[in-house]
């Protein structure tokens, strides 16, 4: 049986966004504040430009990774709404000693993707890259494939998509999303955010920098984010356990991040030592007949 994976579908398609947060930033300090926060260089984002990055704990695990938006007046953090029980306290714990304010449900997103987006866009937006529109920001996160975030609800004419489907383009991708059950357990080059341009080595001090700089001069990070396609009969779930094939016996290996899942074919990211070899075989833990295989990142691994 050949294994299925996301497919873009044949023409521009609009993606509902339902399990995206937005949480945003105002106030004169929102810049400065968020610069101390995360791993990505705040003060070199101009309005109508977009980030990956990653909010740390002070030993330099992740509360959550993100996108951030650079608007006019206000930053947008986009992150999965499961981390924000534990990340939102944390990121607000100093905002009382500056002039920032967050607002949580902020704006709505959706997704646009399919073959002749980038033309669709450029057609109805006059874009062709990241940048403002009225009310919010697009962004574009690949060839064909837009996000866009608005204040107010976006009238676009066009077929609905699924929004697994959108999910499952971002794994392909090789985004990570990372959930609560999640927290606490990898640091950011873990997630591949340093590849993903989501780390600056040169901003200077955040929660958690000295973890984060270890890890890429003192080579003291052994894991990253991969991706991995096969079969499983029964539902996959983030935090599943995976277990890697050694010789006639599997040893737990890592676990589920980000799944997409249809008709028994699975697509899933997964943290695992970077030295796993490329033939290694994959079984779900709670599955013995499951299997998976890596399969290649479309993007480098870089330290």
């Amino acid at each position: 049986m050949s294994l299925q994976t996301p497919v873009f579908p044949a023409e521009p398609t609009l993606f509902s966004l339902t399990d995206l947060a937005i949480t945003s930033l105002t106030g004169a300090d929102r810049v400065t504040y968020l610069q101390g926060q995360v791993t990505c260089d705040v003060n070199a984002l101009q309005p109508g430009q977009s980030t990956l990055g990653g909010h740390c704990d002070a030993k330099g695990k992740l509360w959550g990774d993100f996108r951030l938006l650079c608007l006019s007046d206000r930053l947008l953090l986009l992150t999965k709404p499961s981390v924000l029980a534990r990340q939102l306290p944390e990121l607000k714990k100093f905002a009382v000693f500056a002039k920032v304010e967050f607002a949580e449900n902020h704006g709505q997103a959706v997704g646009v993707a399919g073959q002749g987006t980038d033309e669709w866009m450029a057609a109805r937006f006059a874009m062709s890259q990241t940048g403002l529109i009225d009310d919010g920001m697009a962004v574009q996160i690949e060839a064909d494939r837009w996000l866009l975030v608005s204040d107010q609800p976006l009238a676009l004419d066009l077929p609905a998509g699924s929004e697994s489907l959108w999910w499952g383009l971002d794994i392909k991708a090789g985004i990570p999303h990372m959930e609560a059950v999640h927290q606490g357990e990898y640091i950011p080059q873990m997630l591949n955010l340093q590849a993903l341009e989501g780390i600056s080595f040169t901003k200077g001090c955040y929660m958690g920098q000295e973890t984060v700089a270890r890890a890429k001069y003192r080579g003291a990070n052994n894991r990253a984010l991969f991706v991995l396609a096969g079969t499983a009969s029964e539902p996959v779930a983030c935090g599943d356990a995976l277990e890697i094939q050694l010789g006639d016996n599997w040893r737990r290996s890592g676990m589920v991040l980000n799944v997409w899942q249809q008709a028994g074919h699975v697509l899933i990211t997964a943290v695992l030592p970077k030295d796993t070899e490329a033939n290694a075989r994959f079984r779900l833990k709670q599955e013995e007949g499951s299997s998976l295989a890596l399969q290649a990142l479309p993007y480098s691994l870089t330290e």
